[in-house]
């Protein structure tokens, strides 16, 4: 009976297996259109909303242009802080798929809102003829729902902004140990990066077109359908995803730092070939180094804490009162870059100045022929900073560098630094050129007795525009791939996801302080009853050339302040271990 049992059992082992489908692993090459699709989806709805929108709450809320701009200098502002938070929260607790999925759905209802505001009449101030007569401001009911769209807007791009990148990527890596791991995410990025770029021109060309020809309704209706099928996409390839469970986020890492540090005020420090410091097994790091020395009593261990570091399970030690060596670098190293990205702070307020350009494209011939009856959108103009960024990137790693390095005969590159001051100098170099075209078209105004008039489009071609938009272009070809490679390698590997968010942060303040900036401006030429420069209600009795020599004056100070920190922060990695490489290959050929 039990040699039945046995055999019984032998056959269910043998047969069973054979009626059970294998799973087939997730993630990989097929997951990643729906990814890219919402990626993309999700920008051509996004960005298209940005362009006109200074016009529509112009015309729509009756709003004046400072109070305007300040507040979507404001909505960018939120825009780009939001990414940071939702980093945080992707990593801590929620995960990159449910962070993408409620950013997308934050989004959804915030454009459903901003639709609302269109259809419904209540939504919105009574429409008025602003030379004839008295408009009537937007009441608080009103500002309050408009405000709410842009809030949710916010928070939507703080789920899907930087997750969508790293969660494809989740999705094709297979570890170090696959020899074509780097390659296949080399490719990812790149069809990343391009429906990116595809995403913003097609924003910038075919959703500002709708607004203009077919109203505010249909123009912010299409952005909704769009954001729908965005999640629908993202959603429909939920159960083949790759889902990483949130673990412990490099922000809360830092903030352990910060606290031991502060816990250990008191503690004299020990010397550095002192065996008294935290540090895991395998960590090459087993002292802190001595720069911002006060931070290393974050490592050092204590009397009482040795029994803890002692046990077989060092974990177990409170990790808010005893970090690691790796820990105190890692915060060491964001330290350290701190001054460098400051100085892009200010190039950020000079790249958003985007309202002022397109009111002075819709003052002037937009056609491209003086025979052609086709205009350029004047939202559209944005479009040449983006060719212009686009093709200096190209050119850069295909044409320029291969050239270069052949005509030398070694290789060369520019490094991280002297690309962001490049940068800077050229966002300098726009502001000058923003200037005297403004003065120029601002005197055919006069010329053509122009200068009250609001709705008066100039004989001057708006093609005119044109180097100061490719200027900006270039000048965050720049500093903005400058700066985050410069992120990427001065910090450890275990901080390249904070890179990012740096340079998000960077924005964020950047747009704060160009609002602090026109406001101050728009308080100071005002007073006495005099003219604003930047809040005149016709754009030919505004002086927004004076408004952009301020500006290029700031950007010049700040490339100064760049000389001093680059100088001050001394060689970048890579220039002080190449040389050592170096000298190890000499010896070894030797």
């Amino acid at each position: 009976m039990e040699k039945k049992k046995e055999l019984f059992s032998d056959q269910r082992e043998r047969v069973i297996p054979q009626h059970i489908p294998a799973r087939r692993p997730k993630g990989g090459f097929k997951t990643i259109p729906f990814i890219i699709g919402n990626e993309a989806f999700e920008r051509v709805a996004s960005i298209g909303l940005a362009p006109n929108m200074i016009t529509y709450l112009m015309r729509e809320y009756n709003i004046g242009l400072a109070q305007v701009t300040n507040l979507l200098f404001f909505w960018s502002a939120a825009s780009n802080f939001m990414p940071v938070l939702g980093a945080f929260l992707s990593d801590s607790y929620l995960g990159r798929f449910q962070a993408i999925a409620y950013g997308s759905i934050a989004s959804f209802l915030g454009m459903i809102l901003l639709w609302l505001t269109t259809t419904i009449p209540q939504a919105r101030p009574p429409w008025c003829n602003r030379r004839i007569e008295s408009c009537k401001s937007p009441t608080a009911g009103q500002m309050s729902l408009l405000m709410s769209s842009f809030a949710l807007m916010s928070i939507g791009a703080g789920g899907t902004r930087p997750c969508c990148l790293p969660f494809g990527a989740d999705q094709l890596d297979r570890g170090d140990k696959y020899p074509k791991n780097q390659r296949v995410l080399d490719s990812f990025f790149g069809w990343y990066y391009a429906s990116s770029a595809l995403s913003i021109m097609i924003a910038l060309t075919g959703i500002v077109y709708i607004q203009l020809h077919f109203g505010w309704k249909v123009g912010f209706g299409v952005p909704v359908i769009l954001m729908l099928f965005s999640i629908f996409l993202f959603l429909l390839a939920s159960p083949f995803y790759v889902k990483h469970k949130p673990t412990k986020s490099l922000f809360t890492s830092l903030a352990q730092v910060l606290v031991a540090a502060l816990r250990k005020r008191k503690l004299p420090l020990r010397p550095m070939e002192s065996h008294r410091w935290y540090h895991h097994s395998d960590s090459k790091l087993v002292a802190p180094t001595k720069k911002l020395w006060f931070l290393n009593r974050a490592c050092m261990i204590r009397n009482d804490e040795e029994d803890q570091v002692a046990a077989a399970d060092a974990s177990a030690s409170d990790p808010w009162s005893l970090c690691t060596t790796d820990q105190v670098e890692e915060l060491k190293a964001l330290v350290k870059v701190i001054p460098l990205w400051s100085t892009g702070i200010m190039l950020s307020t000079t790249l958003s100045q985007s309202s002022f350009p397109l009111l002075q494209a819709n003052s002037m011939d937009r056609h491209i022929t003086p025979t052609s009856t086709f205009q350029i959108p004047a939202a559209s103009f944005a479009m040449f900073a983006v060719i212009a960024l686009t093709t200096w990137v190209a050119l850069y790693d295909r044409l320029i560098i291969p050239l270069a390095s052949k005509l030398k005969g070694k290789p060369v590159r520019l490094d991280a630094k002297k690309r962001m001051g490049i940068g800077i100098f050229l966002s300098c170099m726009a502001m000058i050129v923003s200037a005297i075209v403004e003065h120029i078209r601002r005197r055919e105004a006069i010329k053509e007795g122009a200068l009250s008039s609001e709705d008066a489009v100039l004989e001057m071609s708006a093609l005119w525009l044109i180097p100061q938009y490719s200027l900006i272009g270039l000048a965050e070809a720049f500093n903005a791939v400058g700066q985050i490679e410069f992120y990427y390698t001065e910090f450890p590997k275990s901080m390249s996801s904070i890179a990012t968010a740096l340079f998000g942060l960077g924005m964020a303040f950047g747009n704060l302080l160009a609002s602090v900036v026109l406001s101050t401006v728009d308080h100071l030429t005002s007073r006495g009853g005099k003219e604003s420069w930047v809040n005149s209600r016709s754009i030919n009795r505004a002086r927004y050339d004076n408004y952009y020599c301020l500006l290029a004056v700031l950007s010049f100070l700040n490339l100064l302040y760049f000389l001093l920190c680059s100088w001050s922060y001394g060689p970048l990695v890579e220039q002080v271990t190449k040389p050592k490489d170096e000298e190890i290959g000499s010896e070894a050929i030797g």
